[in-house]
């Protein structure tokens, strides 16, 4: 039987330092730090893209049971093509196996799939489980949980003005609100947070336009060691913001 994950209580969130009222309700996180998480223990790449595999679960999990909106990680750029072969098929056959495995679960816990980026790129297989997991899930009102695969913001861009384009929109025409809605991420809640593992401080290209007023939080964990108690850090940290969206408080 799939593990079903239960609701923090208000005194269970204590516990991590939290607050049901100052959760953000759509984070987004770039899962940085596999490969040298990997090199540190002489152990190959792949080795860390398990590991950090290991992680996510994790965190769908914590973000499932907090209450969290939405949760969308950035799984595979389109700069990643650029990586060796093995490495790039390593990562596809952790991603079936990751939703042969999980799928149950997720499904049982009210998630909702949705893949974001381009996915022509990829073999028929693939794109198979991958709509697959969506189509399972798509009525579920829990957690929506979105995995960036070959996805670029910039192209994502590119994309929502073609789109407006064909939909026979006019210049002059197109507000904030049309260009919104030709994004991947349409009807999604704001986003509120973007984490960033590894020491990295930069976007590296991922959801550009929807960042316009998140917070970001940067940790210097490598991914594959994020876990819950790190996360819940990041979150103490974003409650400690004050977010004035450009109004004078």
């Amino acid at each position: 039987m799939p593990n079903i994950y239960p609701k923090f209580t208000d005194a269970e969130l204590k516990e991590f330092s939290l607050s049901r009222e100052a959760l953000p309700s759509h984070i987004g996180v770039i899962m940085d730090g596999n490969g040298r998480w990997a090199k540190k223990r002489l152990l190959p790449r792949s080795a860390g893209h398990r590991a950090g595999m290991e992680a996510l679960r994790g965190i769908v999990r914590f973000s499932h049971s907090a209450g969290i909106e939405a949760l969308t990680v950035y799984a595979f750029s389109t700069e990643n093509w650029k990586r060796p072969r093995a490495e790039i098929d390593a990562l596809f056959a952790l991603l079936e196996e990751y939703f042969h495995k999980e799928i149950d679960e997720l499904d049982a816990n009210g998630v909702r799939i949705r893949i974001i980026g381009d996915e022509a790129a990829f073999s028929g297989k693939l794109r198979d489980i991958l709509e697959a997991a969506q189509n399972r899930t798509t009525k579920n009102t829990g957690l929506c949980f979105n995995i960036a695969l070959n996805y670029g913001s910039r192209a994502e861009i590119v994309h929502a003005v073609n789109s407006l384009i064909e939909s026979g929109a006019k210049s002059g025409e197109v507000t904030e609100e049309m260009f919104d809605s030709s994004l991947y991420t349409s009807g999604l809640p704001e986003l509120d947070l973007i984490i960033r593992t590894a020491g990295e401080q930069r976007l590296s290209n991922f959801l550009l336009w929807q960042a316009a007023y998140a917070e970001f939080v940067f940790t210097d964990t490598l991914f594959p060691d994020f876990s819950r108690e790190v996360y819940a850090d990041c979150l103490c940290e974003f409650a400690r913001r004050t977010r004035r969206f450009g109004k004078v408080l």
